[in-house]
C-alpha cells in the first residue's frame, strides 16, 4: 500500500478492523462490518468482501452510466437477496455433511471454476486444504487439459462449480471429461438443476440468483463442505497448524 502511494496511486481499502493500519493511510475506506473473525481460515470476512467489492461494482456502474437501469436493478436486487440465501444455504447444513462423509477420506482435491467463479474454486480449496489438510488445488477449468486433468483418476475427487450461466455448458464439458477418466465429481449447481445430477456423483445446491452475484452464495456451501470433511477428519478448525492470524513475516 505504501509502495502504490509512494507512486501516486489513491487507495481505497476494503477491511474489517476499524482504525487498522491499513484504515489509517487509505485516502478512503468501506468496512465489510463483519465483527471479530475468531477462525484462522476466514469465512464471514471473505463473503462480506465479495458481498462489498460488489456493491462498489454496482455503484460505479452506476455513476459511469456503463449499465442499463434495468441491469442494475437486477443486480442490486441479487445483492439483496443474498442474506437470506445464505440462511437457506446455512440449513442445508446436514446435507453437506452427508457430501463430507463420503470424501474426508481422500488425499487429493482438484477445484474447478471459469469466469466470475475461478475465485470461488480457488477459496474452496483454500479451505478445504487450510483446515483439513487434505490436498487440494483451484484450477481455472478452462485450463484443465493443460496439466491437472493427468491427475485425474478414481483417488483423486474434483469440486465442478457448475451454477446456471454463461460458462454453464462449458462447465458441463468439464465435468464429463473427468467422469470420462473415472474421476468423482461434486458439482455445484443451482437449484432445481435436473442436468448436473445425472453428471456428477454429487451435488451441493446453491439458490438462482444473478451470475455476477453467485461468488457470494457460492462460497457457502463449500467453506461448509472444508468445516465437515476435517470435522470428521478431527482436525482442529479453527487453529490449522502452522497458520496464524496475522501474518506478521515476509
Amino acid at each position: 500500500l505504501r509502495e502504490l502511494k509512494e507512486k501516486g496511486a489513491k487507495i481505497v481499502s476494503v477491511i474489517n478492523v476499524v482504525d487498522s493500519s491499513i484504515a489509517r493511510e487509505s485516502d478512503g475506506v468501506v468496512y465489510i462490518q463483519a465483527g471479530p473473525e475468531i477462525g484462522v481460515a476466514s469465512t464471514k470476512a471473505y463473503t462480506l468482501q465479495v458481498l462489498t467489492l460488489q456493491m462498489i461494482a454496482a455503484h460505479f456502474a452506476e455513476v459511469r452510466g456503463v449499465q442499463s437501469p434495468q441491469a442494475l436493478r437486477e443486480f442490486k436486487e441479487g445483492i439483496l437477496c443474498v442474506p437470506d440465501q445464505a440462511a437457506e444455504l446455512l440449513s442445508r447444513e446436514d446435507a453437506v455433511r452427508e457430501v463430507a462423509q463420503a470424501y474426508y477420506q481422500f488425499h487429493n482435491a482438484l477445484y474447478l471454476g471459469r469466469g466470475i467463479n475461478l475465485p470461488s474454486a480457488l477459496e474452496g480449496a483454500l479451505k478445504l486444504k487450510e483446515i483439513s489438510y487434505i490436498h487440494a488445488e483451484g484450477y481455472s477449468a478452462g485450463e484443465m487439459k493443460h496439466g491437472p486433468i493427468a491427475l485425474v483418476e478414481p483417488s483423486l475427487f474434483t469440486v465442478a462449480v457448475a451454477v446456471q450461466g454463461s460458462v454453464y455448458e462449458k462447465m458441463i464439458g468439464n465435468i464429463q471429461e473427468i467422469k470420462a477418466r473415472e474421476g468423482p465429481v461434486i458439482g455445484v449447481a443451482t437449484d432445481g438443476d435436473d442436468y448436473i445430477p445425472g453428471e456428477a456423483d454429487h451435488v451441493l445446491w446453491v439458490p438462482p440468483c444473478p451470475e455476477l452475484v453467485s461468488p457470494a452464495t457460492v462460497q457457502i456451501p463449500l467453506q461448509l463442505f472444508a468445516y465437515h470433511v476435517a470435522d470428521l477428519r478431527g482436525c482442529p478448525i479453527d487453529q490449522p497448524r502452522n497458520l496464524a492470524k496475522t501474518v506478521t513475516v515476509e
